[in-house]
């Protein structure tokens, strides 16, 4: 995991009484997304959320449709990112797995930063290669996680490779951080970063809030994984 410094995050819309901006804490970050080969180890030691096992309430009838079977990846790779998860699925791979989803605006403060610059919309490069992902389609087959360029916090795969869940819900309007949340929540949404929040002409950020308001808590999409964050205990 990546450990991000303290900062803030300016959400892409916000009520009028709303903050315009969230502080953020310094937590830790996965410095890729899930791979197949770890939620099927998730799904082996916890059998009810095996494909022919989970409930509708929390996945869709598409989960995991991607593997041969409960414990069988077949033409998975291992090492790419899994996904064809629901919210529901991501955050019990999160418990297990001693860490949580982290909040949209963690989320974004971590995306928003460059290869060299902790403020990506100031960095050309990054720009560049955050646009040509949004105009090429998902590959038949993904990559693996983690074979993406890093970013200045050694943080992989945020742009470029899958969508991924985040722990908010309610509303795609981010005005807090959801950690403490512990409920299951049907009305979830994803997110994917608004990196242009300080910047309401860029047409990317507008996609990814549209992204994550279509999504419900129990879907699952072909190019929706995810990763998990940490707290940092406090001294």
């Amino acid at each position: 995991m990546a450990t991000l410094p303290d900062g803030k995050y300016r959400p892409l819309f916000r009520g009028e009484k709303d903050a315009k901006e969230i502080a953020i804490a310094s937590f830790q970050l996965d410095e890729r997304p899930v791979t197949n080969g770890e939620f099927l180890g998730f799904v082996r030691e916890n059998p009810k959320w095996q494909r022919s096992q989970v409930k509708r309430l929390f996945a869709d009838e598409r989960y995991l449709a991607h593997w041969a079977g409960d414990g069988d990846l077949g033409k998975a790779d291992p090492a790419q990112p899994v996904t064809q998860v629901s919210w529901f699925a991501a955050k019990a791979f999160a418990a297990w797995s001693g860490k949580r989803l982290p909040s949209t605006a963690e989320w974004e403060f971590a995306a928003g930063a460059g290869f060299t610059n902790p403020d990506g919309t100031k960095e050309p490069e990054f720009q560049q290669a955050i646009a040509k992902w949004y105009g090429t389609p998902t590959p038949d087959v993904l990559p693996a996680a983690g074979s993406g360029k890093p970013n200045v916090h050694g943080l992989r795969d945020l742009h470029g490779l899958v969508w991924e869940w985040t722990s908010d819900f309610n509303s795609a309007i981010v005005t807090g951080d959801a950690r403490g949340d512990t409920g299951l929540e049907r009305n979830l949404f994803c997110g994917a970063g608004s990196l242009g929040a300080k910047d309401t002409g860029n047409f990317p950020a507008f996609m990814r809030f549209g992204m994550r308001s279509s999504l419900k808590a129990g879907y699952t999409v072909h190019n929706l994984g995810f990763r998990c964050a940490k707290d940092i205990p406090s001294k």
